[in-house]
C-alpha cells in the first residue's frame, strides 16, 4: 500500500515536468527579450517603449491563458447520473447480465442521453460508477469522467473538457501571437549579430537563441492551433475526430454540427466581447449539447409523419427487441 502510494506521488510529480519545462521557457524569454533586447541592444527610446508595452500585453494574455488552462479543474457529472445507493445496490448484487442491462436502462430513460457504445449499449463507466453523459469520457489520467472531453494535455497537466476547452484554445492563439512578435521584432536584430554589425557577446548569444525558440514553437503551435480551430468550426473534439460518435440511430461524424457559428457560440457563448478574454463564456452546463438531428425534428419545415413515428419509438412496448439495443458496454 505504501510503494502504491509513493508510486501515485511520484506520478504526480513527474506530470509537472512539462509545465515547470514550459514556465522556465517562458521566464528565460521574458528576461531576454525586456533585458537583453529592450534594454541592453535597443537604442532608440520611443521602439524601446512600444516594443515593451506591446510585447507586455502579449505576455500578460499568454500567461493568463495558461495559468486558467492549468489550473482550471474539468468538470465531472452532476450526481443525477451517478448510481443512486439502492440503484448500486441492486446492480451488484444482480447476476443476471440481461436484468443488469435493464437497470441501467431505467436509470438512462430518466437521462437527457443520446449517445451509445460502438455496439449500441449504454455508455457505462464501471470506474466512476456512472451514466456517461453525452461527449463524456473516462481520463485514466485524472481517474475521473470528464465532461466533454477533449484530450489530457501533459503541457498543462490536466484534462481539457468542457470546463477549460475555451482557455485552451485561448492559450494557443496567444502563444502563436506571442512567438510570432518575439520573432518579428528580434529578426531584425539577429540579422546584425549575426554580420558583426552589432558586438554584444552575453546578448547576442540570447537574440540568436530567443529566435530560434520563436520560430520553433510558432511553427509547432500553428498546426495544432489550426487542427483545433478545424475541430471548433466542425463542433468535435479530439476524442470524437479519431473515434466518431454514435447515436441511437447509429455513427454520425457530423452529429454535433450546428453550423460554423453556431459552433463557435458552443465554445466562446453569444457575447463576441468575450471571446477573446479568459472568462469562462461556453453555451450550456456541459451535460447536454444540441444535436443536428434534434435541431431538424424541431423544425416545423422538416418534420413530417416519418419523424414522428420516429420520435415516438420509445412509447411502444418493450420486447425482445429492447434487449439488443440495450445492451450495455462498459467503457473506460
Amino acid at each position: 500500500m505504501a510503494l502504491s502510494r509513493g508510486l501515485r506521488c511520484c506520478q504526480r510529480a513527474f506530470a509537472w515536468v512539462p509545465v515547470l519545462i514550459i514556465t522556465l521557457v517562458v521566464l528565460w524569454s521574458y528576461y531576454a527579450y525586456v533585458c537583453e533586447l529592450c534594454l541592453m541592444t535597443l537604442s532608440n527610446p520611443a521602439e524601446k517603449v512600444a516594443y515593451l508595452i506591446i510585447f507586455h500585453i502579449l505576455f500578460v494574455l499568454f500567461v493568463w491563458t495558461y495559468w486558467k488552462s492549468i489550473f482550471t479543474l474539468p468538470v465531472q457529472p452532476g450526481k443525477k447520473y451517478h448510481m443512486s445507493y439502492a440503484d448500486k445496490e441492486r446492480y451488484e448484487n444482480e447476476e443476471r447480465p440481461e436484468v443488469q442491462r435493464q437497470i441501467l436502462a431505467e436509470i438512462a430513460r430518466k437521462l437527457p442521453v443520446y449517445t451509445r457504445t460502438g455496439s449500441g449499449g449504454i455508455r457505462f463507466c464501471d470506474r466512476c460508477q456512472l451514466i456517461k453523459p453525452d461527449r463524456c469520457h473516462h481520463c485514466s489520467v485524472c481517474a475521473i469522467c470528464v465532461l466533454k472531453m477533449d484530450h489530457h494535455c501533459p503541457w498543462v497537466n490536466n484534462c481539457i473538457g468542457f470546463s477549460n476547452y475555451k482557455f485552451f484554445l485561448l492559450f494557443l492563439a496567444y502563444s502563436l501571437l506571442y512567438c510570432l512578435y518575439i520573432a518579428a521584432t528580434v529578426f531584425k536584430y539577429f540579422i546584425k549579430y549575426w554580420t558583426g554589425e552589432l558586438t554584444n557577446g552575453r546578448s547576442k548569444f540570447h537574440i540568436l537563441f530567443l529566435l530560434f525558440l520563436a520560430v520553433m514553437f510558432f511553427v509547432s503551435l500553428m498546426f495544432l492551433f489550426g487542427y483545433h480551430c478545424w475541430l471548433v468550426s466542425r463542433n468535435r473534439s479530439t476524442l470524437e475526430a479519431f473515434s466518431t460518435p454514435v447515436f441511437q440511430n447509429g455513427p454520425d461524424k457530423n452529429g454535433f454540427n450546428l453550423g460554423f457559428v453556431k459552433n463557435l457560440q458552443q465554445v466562446f457563448g453569444e457575447e463576441k466581447k468575450l471571446w477573446l478574454l479568459p472568462i469562462a463564456s461556453s453555451q450550456g452546463d456541459g451535460h447536454f449539447f444540441p444535436m443536428r438531428a434534434l435541431c431538424e425534428a424541431q423544425n416545423p419545415l422538416l418534420s413530417n409523419e416519418e419523424q414522428w413515428e420516429d420520435d415516438g419509438i420509445d412509447e411502444e412496448p418493450h420486447d425482445s427487441g429492447e434487449a439488443a439495443s440495450l445492451a450495455i458496454e462498459r467503457e473506460t
